[in-house]
């Protein structure tokens, strides 16, 4: 099969209340979701494009030479923000898009091509993603760690922030390494996704699924609803995303740190 032809937004909210104006806070010299978008061009996309709720991201994106557009600010998730980013720029409903966050500026770029590439290859699913696999008890069962369940065909079954799968005549103590006792290994999801944009028009009008209400997971929508996500899985985790204070220093320190700079 040839190699996977699809686009790449990136949705960016200047809120937050956990990092204010997280977008536009500076790793390398350039604002955070200037680093992404650089990451996300060396993904062979046909076009990368940042869709703001602010006109300061435009701006700030316009300066270094990325393609910016202005959304509404009061879209209820990133999804609503990529679904008028894709009435905007006119793509047809075949068109694959894979939305990278504003928040990922260490993503890697052969990991994108590789969701929007399971996309294609899967024509039954209407969203791709990615997973790793989980190498410590740790974050197996972390809540904040969001495990996936594959069936044979590498579509996912459930996605859930509890440890799964449980080995009942095996389970792992809180202190072993489930990883290392089990086979296969857990896996844990990477928050990045491909869409096909005529889901991705019609995503934001299905309801809400009690199942995605109660895990606070917006992808168990998509899987309540009957459609199918397929799910790419790299030996490789990737780079911390960016959420805290904290985490902007650590990714600083590892952008600094990093020689050649990643971008």
């Amino acid at each position: 099969m040839s190699p996977a032809a699809f686009h790449i937004l990136i949705p960016a909210r200047l809120g937050s209340t956990r990092l204010p104006r997280k977008p536009l806070a500076d790793i390398g010299g350039a604002p955070m979701v200037v680093r992404v978008a650089q990451r996300a061009l060396a993904s062979q996309a046909l076009s990368v494009t940042v869709a703001a709720d602010d006109p300061a991201i435009v701006q700030a994106c316009q300066r270094h030479g990325i393609a910016a557009l202005l959304t509404r600010p009061d879209h209820a998730s990133g999804s609503d923000r990529l679904a008028e980013a894709c009435a905007l720029l006119g793509w047809p409903d075949e068109a694959l898009v894979v939305n990278l966050q504003g928040d990922e500026p260490l993503m890697a770029p052969e990991l994108l091509q590789a969701v929007a590439q399971q996309l294609q290859q899967h024509p039954d699913c209407v969203m791709s993603t990615a997973a790793h696999p989980l190498h410590n008890a740790a974050d197996f069962l972390n809540p904040n760690v969001v495990k996936v369940v594959l069936d044979a065909h590498g579509r996912a079954l459930y996605f859930s922030r509890a440890p799964i799968p449980h080995w009942r005549d095996r389970p792992a103590a809180p202190t072993a390494d489930p990883a290392c006792a089990q086979q296969p290994p857990p896996l844990r999801h990477i928050g990045v996704y491909g869409y096909r944009v005529g889901f991705l028009r019609r995503f934001p009008l299905l309801p809400a699924a009690p199942l995605e209400q109660c895990e606070a997971l917006e992808q168990l929508r998509v899987l309540w609803h009957g459609e199918r996500i397929a799910v790419h899985v790299t030996q490789q985790a990737p780079g911390p995303g960016v959420d805290t204070p904290a985490d902007l220093e650590r990714v600083r320190a590892l952008w600094d740190a990093a020689s050649p700079a990643p971008l």
